[in-house]
């Protein structure tokens, strides 16, 4: 497994709409909460809850900041899908918004409080130290809830091959797809060369199988196609298409048309899968490899 570092992309989850939304909502809930703690003890501070012109002051560079958080997240959402982002380039931007508000918490606080530009460097460096309590650490609890949330995997591959068993178990039985809900309960267990492939619906996925009977059958689970990916990197289990993992032990054919490449999985039940460009490299050199 490849450590992180600064030049590995950041997990998909990290920018994910309700990731973004909770950041959002919780750093703002605990600036306000570190705001109304601080106060008391912050020197040459305008910030003031009351009747006064400084409050007005103070609710509107709130309300300021507040926006600028928004609108970075929004954009940074927005271009998930069109600029690949490392963890430095993540740990950057969210300094930025930091810097940012703390430059203009600065520019503002020496005309207001008529202390002299002189003191610009340290009313900057004090502001930089609330700044990054008030953001950053907010930032780091909604991370790592929302790691150990994704961590937490739905699917799983099992492999029986080393496995101590009273049985001689078949090579088809080796590796089996297993599903769990939230409460960690099994729910579907399925041998990998059952399994023909996952497509994506929205927040959920629906696995399509062959049963014992020889039927084609749907499980829907709610869980991201990401993370299936992530579960099965190494296995037969192979990302061709945004909405599609497809089991290459199952395609029977590769078939070049006009729009690109498909995979027919040889049921007449199940339409030729689509290979889009993104991981079309990577799928022909699993099927050149396998043939």
């Amino acid at each position: 497994m490849a450590k992180k570092g600064p030049g590995n992309t950041i997990p998909e989850y990290l920018r994910g709409k309700y990731q973004l939304i909770g950041t959002v909502v919780f750093t703002a809930l605990f600036s306000i909460v570190f705001l109304l703690v601080s106060i008391p003890f912050s020197h040459n501070a305008w910030f003031h809850l009351g009747n006064s012109i400084f409050f007005f002051f103070t609710v509107l560079f709130a309300l300021g900041s507040l926006l600028l958080v928004i609108l970075s997240k929004f954009v940074m959402y927005k271009t998930r899908t069109k600029i690949k982002m490392t963890y430095l380039g993540y740990v950057s931007w969210d300094m930025a918004e930091v810097i940012i508000i703390c430059l203009a918490y600065t520019f503002l606080t020496v005309p207001i409080t008529k202390i002299g530009w002189d003191q610009f460097p340290r009313i900057l460096g004090n502001s930089l130290v609330y700044g990054t309590i008030s953001i950053i650490i907010p930032y780091i609890i909604v991370g790592m809830y929302f790691a150990i949330n994704d961590k937490n995997k739905t699917i799983r591959l099992l492999n029986y091959d080393k496995v101590v068993s009273d049985e001689t178990l078949a090579p088809s039985q080796l590796e089996k797809v297993t599903l769990f809900d939230n409460g960690g309960v099994l729910r579907l267990s399925v041998n990998l060369d059952n399994l023909y492939y996952i497509e994506s619906d929205d927040n959920y996925i629906n696995v399509w199988y062959m049963d014992s009977k020889g039927d084609l059958k749907r499980y829907m689970l709610r869980c991201r196609l990401k993370t299936v990916e992530e579960s099965f990197k190494g296995s037969s289990l192979v990302r061709c298409h945004r909405k599609y993992i497809v089991n290459m032990q199952k395609v029977r054919v590769l078939r070049k048309e006009k729009d690109g490449y498909e995979l027919d999985l040889g049921n007449d039940a199940i339409k030729p899968i689509p290979i889009s460009k993104t991981y079309s490299e990577n799928v022909l050199s699993l099927f050149n490899n396998r043939s």
